[in-house]
């Protein structure tokens, strides 16, 4: 449901039942699955020019700069994974939505792209909305953990969700102690690419 629980947000969806209260903001979304069409000529250029403009920039910025002309058919996981984050930034976000972002990359790519995603926080000043079922993700690089199933069964920083009740008997206890938490403390501030920004 955490899927439809974005898609709903969203207006997506329309909810069989209960009401949904939305502010009014800017909103970058990377859906979990999208597809193409082998036969649909579409290259990248062309997928993010109805988005917005400096797409060469927003290219460079999540490291795919070089497949601007390559067909969205031919894109691998992790490729098409940067193009769609490329589109949801060139909105300029308030509020970034990013269901399972790691979907269809290896171990190697989510780690980078997870990294991109800390690093765009930083530099962009938004918020992210991050989906997962990767709980070592989730622990380790949010804020704050919204554990659902079926209802919300608990909320709260990632040391407080794991040591919750209703956590526990979701997952056990052992899988709650081997998960590592790293706070991530923001007292300095990053270049685009990541790297921290020297005080001049």
């Amino acid at each position: 449901g955490k899927s439809t629980l974005i898609k709903i947000a969203l207006g997506l969806i329309i909810p069989t039942t209960g009401k949904i209260s939305r502010r009014t903001t800017r909103i970058g979304y990377v859906p979990q699955h999208i597809k193409f069409d082998a036969f649909l000529p579409l290259r990248v250029r062309r997928f993010l020019q109805p988005a917005g403009n400096n797409i060469v920039k927003i290219l460079t910025q999540v490291g795919a700069e070089k497949i601007i002309d390559s067909p969205l058919h031919t894109l691998s996981g992790g490729e098409m994974r940067r193009v769609l984050l490329a589109r949801a930034l060139l909105t300029e976000p308030e509020l970034l939505i990013l269901d399972e972002p790691g979907a269809g990359m290896d171990i190697n790519g989510q780690a980078e792209l997870y990294k991109l995603i800390a690093d765009i926080r930083s530099v962009k000043n938004c918020a992210i909305l991050l989906v997962s079922h990767d709980l070592h993700v989730v622990m380790a690089a949010t804020d704050r953990v919204f554990c659902l199933n079926q209802h919300m069964c608990c909320s709260g920083k990632p040391q407080d969700v794991r040591r919750h009740p209703q956590f526990i008997k979701l997952f056990g206890k052992g899988i709650a102690d081997q998960l590592a938490i790293y706070p991530h403390q923001h007292d300095h501030e990053h270049e685009l690419h990541g790297d921290i920004k020297i005080a001049k």
